[in-house]
């Protein structure tokens, strides 16, 4: 019997100096909001080829939409959804004048002719609806969008995936999803493409392996971060300027887990998130790599945790001080 207490008292031990190794190794590795850019990523090409700055998120809106874009070797995929956000963005504004727009590729560090494919649509539709920003190398998903967000001119900033994943035109009930959440004079709020309706559908097309990866990670989701929301995930998200300035300014991770830690920020600050569903197909040539894009997400998962329980990382006021 008292080698049984023994062995617990042990493994209790060694549980603890586990957490404490693990807790230091968050806190210590912890990197700090990354705002920088590099000359060349302050500046997009006009279709003459003229160098002009991009604009400031902190500067006041001049356009009712803009579209961030994050794009990592779509030379092939792109283009697709190009044609159908640009075709909805311009029928909209035939059908009302006033509404203006724009949209932002940013090309997170490609390999393929990505930057020259979405140039192509900035000659044909003009520099003012269509900017290319080229990052001078790979950031992550994160990381693009939120440069792209920073370089911003829209009262509502769509973050979109450059597959084409979820129908464009659900833009319209994502909108109407903002609205219904936008309660007070301080104009924040986000609302979230989602595809939890799908997921019986999924589940029963995936291998039980991959399901229970997808359910290992929804808890991790619910448990450590993010309560309320059930696709976190659908790289479909629509933020008043307020809200996407609120929350941009204070992220960290700039890869596949970022969605959760943007979400986690705005639940914090208390900015009122919706959750609408939305149309979407699987595209062929995800970059996720099913295992371990997982293992990775999880493990970030984990350390956006602790690294706020420990202070590693704390939010802060983005607003402006001249």
């Amino acid at each position: 019997m008292d080698i049984l207490c023994d062995i617990v008292q042990a493994l209790f031990a060694l549980a603890a100096l586990g957490l404490i190794v693990v807790l230091v190794v968050a806190h210590l590795t912890a990197g700090m909001v990354n705002l920088t850019r590099h000359e060349k990523e302050k500046y997009f090409l006009t279709a003459t080829g003229e160098r002009k700055p991009f604009p400031s998120l902190h500067d006041p809106f001049s356009r009712e939409l803009s579209v961030v874009i994050p794009a990592y070797n779509e030379e092939l995929r792109m283009p697709v959804m190009l044609d159908e956000a640009m075709q909805y963005l311009e029928n909209r504004q035939k059908q009302n004048p006033t509404f203006t727009y724009e949209v932002i590729v940013v090309d997170d560090g490609s390999r393929d002719k990505t930057t020259e494919v979405a140039l192509r649509y900035t000659n044909k539709y003009s520099a003012d609806k269509v900017r290319v920003l080229t990052l001078v190398k790979n950031r992550g998903k994160g990381g693009a969008v939120r440069m792209g967000t920073l370089s911003s001119r829209g009262k509502l900033i769509l973050m979109a995936d450059a597959d084409g994943a979820t129908k464009f035109s659900d833009l319209d009930k994502v909108e109407a999803g903002l609205k219904d959440v936008i309660t007070g004079p301080e104009n924040l709020a986000i609302s979230c493409g989602s595809r939890a309706h799908l997921e019986k559908d999924s589940v029963a097309q995936r291998s039980v392996f991959r399901t229970f990866l997808m359910y290992g990670f929804h808890f991790l989701v619910w448990f450590l971060c993010v309560r309320g929301i059930k696709d976190t995930q659908c790289g479909f998200k629509l933020f008043t300027r307020e809200a996407a300035l609120e929350t941009f300014s204070s992220l960290h991770v700039e890869r596949w887990a970022f969605d959760v830690e943007l979400l986690y920020i705005a639940q914090c600050f208390k900015i009122p998130i919706a959750e609408v569903a939305v149309n979407w197909t699987e595209i062929e040539g995800s970059k996720l790599v099913p295992f371990w894009s997982w293992l990775q997400m999880g493990r970030d998962l984990i350390f956006i945790r602790l690294r706020y329980i420990t202070g590693a990382w704390k939010l802060h006021s983005p607003h402006k001080t001249d």
